[in-house]
């Protein structure tokens, strides 16, 4: 994926809180995935890196997504994974609504 590819989602209003979204686009190398939570915007690689599974299936708790394979659980603001068996973390990437548009800046880590 190339650092700083911007990728226009979806309006804000289409990804209320709770609700996630699966970007797969020609010039993605991998899917993202963008989550809403509580209001506030996250955005990873959609691939669990333990097995090839896409988070945006998985269940979300607090700020972490969870594999709907093998539980392995990853902190949205980090992409850390909090169990095993994934032990690699996930990408993140900036998110933000411009213009009334959810935008990810893909290949920019999201700020800590």
């Amino acid at each position: 994926m190339s650092t700083g590819h911007r990728v226009v989602v979806c309006p804000a209003a289409a990804l209320p809180a709770g609700e996630v979204v699966r970007v797969d686009r020609p010039g993605l190398d991998v899917p993202v995935a963008v989550f809403n939570v509580d209001g506030d915007l996250f955005a990873i690689d959609d691939t669990c890196t333990h097995a090839d599974e896409s988070l945006a299936e998985g269940w979300v708790e607090d700020c972490a997504v969870e594999c709907p394979r093998h539980a392995s659980a990853f902190d949205l603001r980090t992409g850390v994974p909090s169990s095993p068996p994934a032990i690699t973390p996930v990408r993140t990437h900036l998110v933000e609504v411009v213009d009334g548009e959810v935008v990810v800046e893909v290949g920019t880590p999201r700020p800590a």
